[in-house]
């Protein structure tokens, strides 16, 4: 069985692996992608924040302590949902059970669009990015990151198990649908170049003030085996735009 979006987190199974590996200390998400993440949104205090396949909200938790002024995740994983409503249950929040491509978005309602790591599960992006600008304010802020375009190229270095020492790079220039080995289920991702996703934003009007690779830190590695392995490759590709 192949799953399509969020879906696979309603596989329990899947969803508590899932859970585990994404929440440990080390993770890359938390080494790599977030603290980039982080630096690029600067100051959250007081602003209306939109969380696009928010996940757990565990992000949103984090945004909350920093004094974000009103927190919406949008998730279409009831499973997810379910944690996220537990996690952010504020009177300054709220979750979403929704896919973001439907998602009915308010006009001009958001100081911060964010997502992390939930648009490669997209088929058509322009829809989603003309939705999320209209809903910001203006000079308002959409910062997300993907899975890297050098990953999802290919997915024969995904079928092998066990840690990694070499990564394949195939029909990089072949942009679609891609079926990923993951946590003992396959799961369907899209491919984009690095070029496709700028392109994208450009056309959808935003303007892009930065991109990053994620270079790891040093400092945050308790493993240089790890931090030497992790240098090898990039993980995550992020953008920062504003409308």
């Amino acid at each position: 069985m192949e799953y399509k979006g969020s879906s696979a987190y309603d596989n329990t199974d899947f969803f508590v692996n899932y859970l585990s590996r994404r929440n440990r200390a080390d993770s890359p998400n938390n080494i790599i992608e977030k603290p980039v993440l982080l630096e690029l949104i600067g100051d959250v205090a007081g602003k209306q924040v939109l969380d696009l396949g928010c996940g757990d909200a565990g992000f949103g938790y984090e945004l909350l302590k920093l004094g974000c002024g009103f927190y919406e995740g949008v998730e279409g994983s009831v499973n997810m949902v379910n944690e996220a409503r537990n996690k952010v249950d504020s009177a300054n929040s709220k979750i979403h059970h929704a896919v973001m491509e439907s998602w009915n978005y308010p006009a001009q309602q958001y100081d911060l669009v964010i997502s992390r790591l939930a648009l490669h599960y997209l088929q058509d992006l322009k829809l989603t990015f003309d939705q999320i600008r209209r809903a910001l304010n203006s000079k308002g802020k959409f910062i997300f990151s993907v899975q890297h375009p050098v990953l999802t190229s290919s997915m024969k270095s995904a079928a092998a198990s066990g840690k990694k020492s070499d990564w394949i790079v195939d029909d990089y220039f072949e942009m679609g649908k891609r079926t990923e080995p993951w946590i003992g289920e396959s799961v369907i991702k899209y491919h984009r170049t690095f070029e496709e996703y700028f392109q994208s934003l450009k056309r959808a009007g935003f303007q892009i003030e930065d991109v990053r690779e994620c270079t790891p830190n040093h400092q945050m590695f308790n493993s240089e085996e790890e931090y030497q392995r992790r240098m090898r490759i990039p993980l995550f590709l992020v953008f920062s735009c504003t409308k």
